[in-house]
């Protein structure tokens, strides 16, 4: 991480499941500092008790108040953007919210990186973000138009580099239904599935995090970064679980909830026209042209409607052994069932 070396890394959202998978991989590493940025002083007290290290510093704020932002953005060199609403009911009953945090709170911590001249912006996107049809979807795919337009001002010369990446299911992260489902075994309850068949894509936090230090190391303005993974059915994912932990717990479906997808799309058919692929990820650079359209020639691109969106239904698709060996890469799985010998 030599890039790192003495320099300052901001998280916001530095006390959720992504800012603190990130924060645990630069601990040990050469970085002079590491700022935690969120609205959640008891997190943060829970946070500084455990990890006791001077290298962290806190800062108690939100993104939607700018001026909170700037306060932590003195000195900063990288800036990692994870503050966001990302329960998909509450963004339903409460859209405005998610485009106060999501949409309006993103450029504030944007423009005030720009202002700092912070060396470098990765801003956290989502599988819902792409052909979305729900307000937590909606308001992180106008988080990334906002991203991009900003990167794309900046240009190839700009003092900070600004790009996104985008994810699908983080396995055992906030709102992954892993936890909810192991909690529901050990308490004798049935295991509550929405529809059996819905995939969803299942990567690890570790190798989520992977994806943000590859960006920080080769993102140039406006790009996104996407995580290929495989995927798997709620129905899979159930009889994983319920094989690791050797219970016969039934599995009651009650329905799909409010603004879910029976399958997320990570990359969509118009982005993979014009996608990159790295191997492990896809690079969607941004469209560079101006409003002059005038000066470009421009044909109709038949490829894109010859081209499939890439999404959890055709991905590499998980069976129940491959779904287990993924979830014993958890540390909350692991730990888990070493409790139980």
């Amino acid at each position: 991480m030599s890039i790192f070396k003495d320099k300052i890394l901001l998280i916001t959202g530095g006390t959720g499941s992504f800012g603190n998978a990130v924060l645990r991989r630069f601990l040990d590493s050469d970085i002079k500092e590491i700022r935690v940025f969120s609205r959640d002083e008891k997190k943060q007290d829970d946070m500084r008790h455990h990890l006791q290290n001077p290298k962290v510093k806190f800062y108690i704020g939100d993104v939607r108040d700018k001026r909170s932002v700037d306060g932590a953005m003195n000195g900063v060199d990288y800036v990692f953007h994870a503050a966001a609403l990302k329960q998909v009911p509450s963004c339903e009953f409460f859209p405005t919210q998610a485009v106060r945090t999501n949409v309006l709170g993103t450029e504030n911590v944007l423009d005030s990186a720009i202002s700092h001249g912070v060396k470098n912006v990765v801003v956290l996107s989502t599988d819902k973000a792409a052909y979305p049809i729900n307000a937590m979807g909606i308001s992180k795919a106008m988080m990334e138009k906002v991203a991009i337009a900003k990167g794309r001002q900046l240009g190839a010369e700009g003092g900070t580099t600004i790009c996104c990446t985008r994810y699908g299911n983080v396995m055992a992260s906030r709102g992954s239904v892993i936890p909810l489902w192991v909690e529901q075994m050990k308490d004798g309850k049935s295991i509550t599935v929405t529809d059996p068949n819905m995939t969803r894509f299942m990567m690890t936090l570790d190798d989520a995090v992977d994806l943000v230090i590859y960006a920080f190391q080769n993102g140039a303005n406006g790009d996104l970064f996407v995580q290929k993974a495989p995927a798997a059915t709620l129905d899979v994912l159930a009889d994983a679980l319920k094989g690791l932990y050797h219970t016969d717990t039934e599995v009651k479906v009650i329905g799909t909830r409010h603004g879910e997808k029976l399958y997320e799309t990570l990359v969509t058919r118009e982005e993979m026209a014009k996608a990159e692929d790295m191997g492990e990820y896809y690079r969607i650079p941004c469209d560079t042209r101006d409003l002059n359209y005038d000066k470009f020639f421009v044909e109709g691109n038949e490829e894109v409607s010859k081209i499939e969106d890439y999404h959890s239904h055709n991905t590499k698709r998980l069976d129940v052994e491959g779904m287990k060996q993924l979830l014993l890469k958890l540390d909350f799985i692991r730990e888990d069932l070493n409790k139980g010998v």
